[in-house]
């Protein structure tokens, strides 16, 4: 199977410079890599303005979708948007990311609420904890706690590799 297009999804609020070099040392790992850039919106507008910008940017499926921090809630949604575009997913990677939960509706609050298909993961899923984050926050690290539970494959980075490295084997060795 083709590793198709990774699409790194930075968090809401931040931008797709928060990446770094990121992007360009996976493709050194000869990985196509989308980086969307959605400055300032949350929720169900962030899901649609990262599906307009994969649209326009038309990549190699299938696709992976990688998510940092708050963006790990959003991916069940963006993965459903890509789906209804026809373009299947390979699998899902969260960096130190939050995880999606099924949550209640939000009647107070409905610009809250996330789409989460019944089938949602339908692609196998991958965790990396990288070594910079062990010092910030233990909810990074219950997160991978939760997804060595939810039997997902998880990675902690660590130095002296680079973040791309152990990026790059986690996305190739989804299956």
């Amino acid at each position: 199977m083709t590793t198709g297009t990774v699409v790194l999804l930075h968090a809401p609020a931040a931008t797709a410079a928060s990446w770094g070099d990121l992007p360009e040392m996976l493709r050194s790992y000869g990985l196509d890599v989308v980086a969307p850039d959605v400055p300032d919106d949350t929720g169900p507008r962030y899901i649609a303005r990262v599906s307009l910008i994969i649209t326009a940017t038309a990549p190699a499926p299938p696709l992976t979708l990688a998510a940092h921090g708050a963006a790990g809630p959003l991916v069940p949604g963006i993965a459903l948007a890509q789906r209804a575009a026809h373009r299947p997913i390979r699998g899902y990677v969260f960096i130190d990311a939050d995880l999606p939960r099924r949550l209640a509706h939000d009647h107070a609050e409905p610009q809250n609420d996330v789409p989460m298909p019944p089938d949602w993961p339908e692609a196998p899923c991958g965790y990396l904890w990288t070594h910079a984050d062990r010092t910030a926050s233990s909810g990074h690290a219950q997160a991978a706690r939760e997804a060595r539970l939810r039997d997902w494959r998880v990675t902690e980075h660590e130095p002296p590799a680079t973040v791309a490295q152990s990026l790059s084997e986690l996305v190739l060795g989804l299956s």
